[in-house]
């Protein structure tokens, strides 16, 4: 089995149901790719990106969701606000209500 590089992931809701699966949204150093109104980026000079533990500015994409077993996760490395927390919520509805 081919191994996957370790990526971080802003956790965002369990989901209901006995197998212990998250919603995930994925995050990417690779700025060029936000799509603008639903992503948000973690700049350096943020007090997000302190907060968040990345290593470098980065984008939570809205619009790469996907669902993992908790078993995946290997630990936190940081956190956000619970007003940006709120804020990438709000980006996927408008995105899912487009």
């Amino acid at each position: 089995m081919k191994e996957g590089k370790l990526r971080p992931a802003l956790v965002l809701a369990k989901l209901p149901g006995i197998y212990n699966d998250w919603l995930i949204c994925m995050i990417s150093t690779k700025k060029y790719q936000v799509l603008s109104p639903y992503d948000e980026i973690i700049r350096k000079d943020s007090e997000e990106f302190i907060q968040s533990g990345l290593k470098t500015e980065s984008v939570i994409r809205s619009t790469r969701l996907a669902v993992v077993n908790q078993n995946i996760f290997l630990g936190s490395i940081g956190g956000i606000s619970d007003q940006l927390v709120k804020t990438i919520r709000q980006n996927i509805a408008k995105w899912i209500l487009h």
